[in-house]
């Protein structure tokens, strides 16, 4: 069997720790038999070379931007096979002005809501707040999330905007705060698969910070998710 092929792509705002984050996971896409490449930038995108003999991309770049070539390059690759893998800001708040990537991946950050207002203080603490990611019947069943439980997290929770055409397996829901405008509870997905062409994403909202990132449910979401987001087409 030949090996498969992994390109991370990192880079983007430093608050979520791109190359820290991206390295706890190298490890394992090697260890699993991929042979990885790492890019500091979505330069790579371009090149239809290598991504079309590409098997998975994990990205982790943060707001940013993408240019034309870029992304035609990445929605080219990932339409014929090439599957997408990520958590947090570095899929679900990445390249903000381009509505292109925002529909390829199917959901995108909104906000992440504060503490109470007396108790913030101007630090990235101010919203993390304790949630819980409830698996769904769906993702009860789905090889991502399969045989784990409802977990709570101490981080920041994101509202997430979204369209029908994902596979929701986790969410997480925005309580009422009287120091807040909505009215209602307000439930975002946590953890989404899309299928785009003949290619696989897969996306994880939890992972502000390395810790979450290793936290055992957190950890398991994402390394079965790149497995099962990996090319499953000839290339």
């Amino acid at each position: 069997m030949s090996e498969r092929r992994a390109l991370v792509v990192r880079g983007g705002w430093e608050g979520h720790a791109p190359v820290e984050a991206t390295e706890l996971f190298l490890p394992f896409l090697r260890d699993n038999g991929y042979e990885v490449r790492v890019e500091e930038s979505p330069e790579v995108y371009a090149d239809a070379e290598v991504l079309g003999a590409t098997d998975l991309i994990v990205q982790s770049v943060t707001m940013s931007e993408i240019s034309h070539d870029q992304l035609k390059g990445l929605r080219a690759a990932i339409a014929a096979g090439t599957g997408m893998a990520g958590w947090h800001g570095g899929i679900a708040d990445s390249y903000r002005n381009n509505s292109d990537y925002l529909q390829l991946i199917g959901g995108q950050f909104a906000t992440h809501p504060s503490k109470e207002p007396s108790l913030c203080c101007g630090a990235q603490e101010d919203n993390y707040l304790k949630y819980t990611v409830e698996i769904t019947d769906l993702g009860r069943k789905h090889p991502v999330t399969e045989g784990l439980e409802d977990f709570e997290l101490d981080t920041e929770q994101y509202w997430v905007l979204h369209d029908d055409l994902i596979d929701v397996l986790a969410t997480t829901t925005h309580p009422v705060q009287p120091y807040h405008p909505w009215h209602r509870p307000i439930t975002s997905p946590a953890v989404w698969t899309r299928l785009w062409g003949e290619g696989r994403i897969m996306v994880a909202t939890p992972g502000h910070s390395v810790d979450i990132l290793e936290d055992a449910n957190v950890r398991t979401i994402m390394e079965r998710g790149m497995l099962w987001a990996t090319r499953t087409v000839s290339a």
